[in-house]
């Protein structure tokens, strides 16, 4: 038998899924910005309206490692893509090929649903995850700067333009704050 296995979360790996996203936060120096609770994973990667998937790796029926992804879409190719937004295995347990069988694992993913393209983004310090990645065939996507809204910007960012041509849900959220 194996000693890795590959399989998908469950709710009960909630309190696992947790402690990843935490060590990656503090692998990736951030720590303090990790606030993701239980029931905002139970609700969005468990609930009737799945906003993600997850899988776990376990060595020898232990935990190591999971990767999160979601889909987004490609206009271009008219089809949908997945959007690998985490991948990390404890470091005792690195070297193994525990990442490689995880993003391989998303990869079967997106080619069984015939998915246009698997992407994630890399911090541009982290040397062995980019010479990992660049390993397996991916292709940075230098001429692309990611852009994001967040916190308090983002609602006043939905309420910004004339009222009058707002979409429906933006009306809504002008009468309801999407946070808070």
């Amino acid at each position: 038998m194996s000693e890795l296995e590959i399989r998908p979360a469950t709710p009960a790996d909630i309190p696992e899924i947790l402690a990843f996203i935490r060590e990656l936060a503090d692998y990736e120096h951030e720590p303090a910005s990790a606030i993701a609770t239980h029931e905002d994973i139970l609700r969005d990667g468990f609930g009737p309206d799945q906003r993600f998937r997850c899988l776990i790796a376990e060595w020898s029926g232990n935990p190591v490692g999971f990767a999160l992804f979601f889909y987004n879409y490609s206009t271009w190719k008219g089809r949908a893509g997945i959007y690998l937004e985490d991948l990390f295995v404890r470091p005792a347990f690195r070297g193994k090929g525990i990442g490689k069988a995880l993003i391989s694992s998303v990869a079967a993913t997106a080619v069984a649903e015939k998915c246009s393209r698997l992407e994630w983004a890399v911090l541009d310090w982290n040397q062995p995850a980019i010479d990992f990645y660049n390993s397996l065939g991916a292709t940075p996507m230098s001429e692309w700067t990611i852009m994001r809204v967040s916190g308090d910007a983002l609602p006043v960012l939905a309420t910004s333009c004339e009222p009058s041509w707002r979409s429906p849900q933006a009306k809504q959220t002008a009468e309801k704050p999407l946070l808070g």
